[in-house]
């Protein structure tokens, strides 16, 4: 198991000079994610949120809701270990630009994405359980990440499950469409 501090219910920061993740280290995240409310926890391999490289291991449960963001004047990138999700781009108005379905190296979907800065991106789970690795440019501001206006904020259950059904629906006919090559 990686040595590591609590930082809150839902992050944690390695401990050790040399950052490496096994299997146990993800296993305990996934025990983790059960007992999170947003259904999400992280284990941030960078030491500082000064840092200009920042690095973290994510699990995602089922059920968690990523509100739609952008971050100004940063990109990112993941790359899938566990698990089934569709990574969703979207305008400026919500309407979905691009969707990729994301698995790990054997699922036979993209297990790599990287996201340009100032695009409106999240998720949509489909597995139980998904597992990134996430990189992004550092020092980590709050201000540089804009949620967008027409999407609920995570506080707002009712509202989430309203817009997480339309979206899911968006994206599956999104795919749809494009598998037809329309």
């Amino acid at each position: 198991m990686i040595r590591a501090k609590a930082i809150s219910a839902d992050v944690y920061v390695a401990d050790e000079p040399i950052v490496k993740v096994g299997r146990s280290a993800v296993q305990f995240l996934k025990e983790r994610v059960l007992e999170s409310g947003r259904k999400r926890v992280r284990l941030c391999a960078h030491k500082d949120i000064a840092d200009r490289l920042q690095e973290m291991i994510i699990v995602f449960g089922k059920s968690s809701y990523i509100r739609p963001s952008r971050h100004i004047g940063k990109e990112e990138s993941v790359h899938i270990i566990e698990g089934v999700a569709e990574f969703v781009f979207l305008d400026g108005d919500g309407r979905v630009t691009d969707a990729i379905p994301l698995g790990a190296f054997n699922s036979g979907r993209e297990f790599y994405c990287r996201t340009p800065e100032s695009v409106y991106h999240t998720l949509i789970i489909r597995s139980d359980i998904f597992v990134v690795q996430e990189t992004t440019q550092g020092p980590f501001r709050r201000s540089d990440t804009t949620f967008a206006p027409w999407a609920p904020e995570d506080t707002d259950a009712m509202a989430v499950g309203r817009y997480m059904a339309q979206l899911t629906g968006a994206v599956d006919e999104f795919l749809r469409l494009k598998t037809q090559g329309i």
